[in-house]
């Protein structure tokens, strides 16, 4: 459209076309439809910032470099199988899609996998697991329990099928066959494995017969042994009231199974040799004490004949009535002994009761009255006259002297005055 040329003084309103203009939420979802179009499946390696996971499941974190960050969201269901838990500073690579958020207008990344820069996936889980339950003390050794030295049944958690079953079976045969074996069928590689052998340990522990549970398999790789370096079946052989014995491939190999558990076995043929007693043996060691118990039983009579005939020589048996005449003489000895000492005795004891006789002769009132005094008695009270002034005139005393008694009538008293 041609417009007109203005005059000098005038003005004039010219109205142009509206242009084209898009909404918020139609721009966005182009850019999204762009963005997820063009970039998927990616690999991005970053570093952990800002690392949270939701109560709902769902784990957010920042993967950033030196210039840039980049949002990524790890839903619920992924997150389920992650091997690790991913930590601030953490170098990773995130596996997914770019989404867009339309209603932040945030492009994020959508993760599908996470591994570990520079160190394995498994490992890494391996090593985060570790932490967690030797600070929980489930590895610390005051928890092991001794092994039954004579179990007699045992519970196998392992594959049917398996190499391990195998092994075990034949060392138990060979051992002793009176001791059972209970096999307990378990998945013991792949996913879902760990909860069929903690399944098994769960079962033989509501049983009273099971003396010893066995759970391992053979040999392979960290990937194959996963199982028993899960957490799932560390508790459960932690949580076990039977003992547990762990026998998971080879000697080089070690899981959390083997540190949890109450013995470790290199294999499961070790296993089988450390839970099933040797009958052999234990018939050998028995007819060994008995060999021992026999030889010690002769010693000590053969002790006891040597002694008996020592005795024997000596000569109170060689002559048995010297030591008759000597046990006579000794007391006809002892005899004489006390006899003279009892006479001795009797005549120191009369001596003293002669003197004492004496003194008591010497005390008596007879004695005194023998001697011409004599005793007077206030009748008729028989009170004994100690004064003159115990009696009156026309009183009866009695007088006692040494032949008799003579009986009179007072007249008169007479005081003596002392000087």
């Amino acid at each position: 459209m041609r417009l007109p040329t203005p005059r000098a003084g005038s003005y004039y309103l010219i109205m142009l076309e509206k242009p084209q203009a898009y909404t918020v939420s139609a721009i966005t979802r182009m850019i999204k439809e762009t963005l997820e179009e063009s970039f998927y499946d990616l690999w991005v390696e970053g570093e952990v910032s800002n690392y949270h996971h939701h109560t709902s499941g769902h784990r957010y974190l920042n993967l950033k470099d030196e210039r840039s960050v980049i949002k990524v969201t790890i839903w619920r269901s992924v997150g389920a199988t992650l091997k690790f838990e991913p930590e601030n500073g953490q170098k990773v690579m995130v596996y997914g899609d770019i989404t867009v958020y339309e209603k932040g207008g945030n492009y994020q990344l959508n993760c599908r996998r996470l591994l570990p820069v520079g160190i394995g996936e498994l490992e890494l889980a391996l090593r985060q697991l570790h932490e967690k339950l030797a600070a929980e003390g489930l590895f610390d050794p005051e928890r092991k329990r001794d092994i039954p030295q004579y179990a007699r049944k045992i519970g196998v958690v392992t594959s049917p099928t398996g190499a391990a079953i195998r092994d075990i079976i034949q060392i138990a045969r060979r051992r002793n066959r009176s001791v059972e074996l209970i096999i307990y069928p378990s998945q013991v590689q792949g996913d879902g494995a760990e909860h069929t052998i903690a399944a098994g340990i769960e079962y033989f522990n509501t049983r009273d017969d099971i003396d010893i549970i066995i759970t391992g398999r053979g040999g392979g790789s960290l990937e194959d042994l996963w199982p028993f370096n899960t957490e799932v079946t560390v508790r459960a052989i932690a949580a076990s009231r039977i003992p547990v014995i762990s026998a998971v491939g080879h000697e080089v190999d070690t899981t959390l199974a083997d540190l949890v558990a109450d013995l470790r076995a290199p294999t499961p043929s070790a296993a089988s040799e450390l839970a099933v007693w040797s009958r052999q043996e234990y018939l050998q060691q028995v007819s060994a004490n008995i060999s021992a118990q026999t030889r010690t039983l002769n010693r000590l009579v053969l002790d006891a004949r040597q002694a008996l005939k020592d005795i024997l020589k000596r000569p109170a048996f060689r002559r048995p009535m010297d030591l008759v005449l000597q046990r006579q003489q000794y007391l006809d000895s002892v005899s004489r002994l006390l006899q003279a000492a009892g006479k001795n005795s009797f005549e120191k004891i009369r001596n003293r009761l002669s003197l004492v006789v004496s003194k008591l002769d010497n005390l008596s009132p007879l004695t005194i009255l023998a001697r011409g005094y004599a005793v007077s008695r206030k009748l008729p009270a028989h009170s004994l006259l100690r004064s003159v002034r115990d009696v009156k005139p026309g009183d009866e005393i009695e007088t006692i002297i040494t032949d008799g008694a003579i009986v009179s009538k007072v007249k008169g008293i007479k005081i003596e005055k002392k000087p």
